[in-house]
């Protein structure tokens, strides 16, 4: 049984640019723009991958960098129980319903203890339908100040991974305008070159250069 050659398999298309790029590839129709065009492409994607991997150490680092100062806040801070004392005046002239806000939280003057059973009262946020007596959740630091809640993990990592994006995004943008203003000077570059070439032979391709050798 005969046996058909196979044809040659054409080498993968990203292998084909990166030895154009390098000049590696003898093509006798690529012209130097059309190797300068693939160099800018390699490099952007060089850069682009540069800039993930920048992205994700940044992302990495603020992570680190907040985790232990959340860590400490959950062991500085403590969570107690405080009790409405009284309610903002809805009423007022001020304000009226709404004074407060439109979110579904307000400010309450509230009592609480700690530490030691020593009382503390002050103005906390509670849920809009509190009434005078209710029991509202509150974090206090060791002198029983009302305090800001600690970070927990997935806020961290949420904050951490919008770092990241916005610097990727950022650097993503600075490349990609480079690369359409080398792209933009390349394809100028092949427009000169085309006119300037075309205007040499023009005239030898459409027999005017003959004409003026008879006359």
């Amino acid at each position: 049984m005969s046996s058909t050659p196979r044809p040659a398999s054409r080498p993968p298309r990203t292998g084909r640019r990166l030895r154009r790029a390098f000049g590696a590839r003898h093509e006798p129709l690529v012209r130097p723009v059309d190797r300068a065009r693939a160099r800018a492409w390699l490099l952007a994607t060089v850069g682009a991958l540069l800039a993930l991997a920048l992205a994700t150490a940044a992302a990495l680092l603020s992570y680190h960098a907040t985790e232990p100062r959340a860590d400490s806040d959950r062991l500085r801070l403590h969570r107690v129980d405080a009790v409405v004392l009284t309610l903002p005046d809805h009423g007022s002239a001020t304000g009226g319903r709404f004074g407060g806000g439109y979110g579904n939280r307000a400010d309450v003057e509230a009592s609480w203890t700690y530490p030691d059973g020593h009382p503390h009262t002050g103005t906390v946020q509670a849920p809009r339908s509190a009434v005078t007596g209710s029991v509202v959740p509150v974090w206090v630091d060791p002198a029983g100040a009302v305090s800001d809640p600690p970070a927990n993990r997935a806020t961290l990592a949420v904050s951490a991974a919008c770092t990241g994006a916005g610097g990727l995004l950022a650097l993503l943008a600075l490349l990609t305008l480079a690369l359409r203003l080398r792209l933009h000077t390349l394809d100028r570059r092949c427009d000169e070159d085309w006119t300037r070439d075309w205007a040499r032979l023009e005239p030898l391709w459409s027999g005017r250069a003959g004409h003026r050798q008879d006359d």
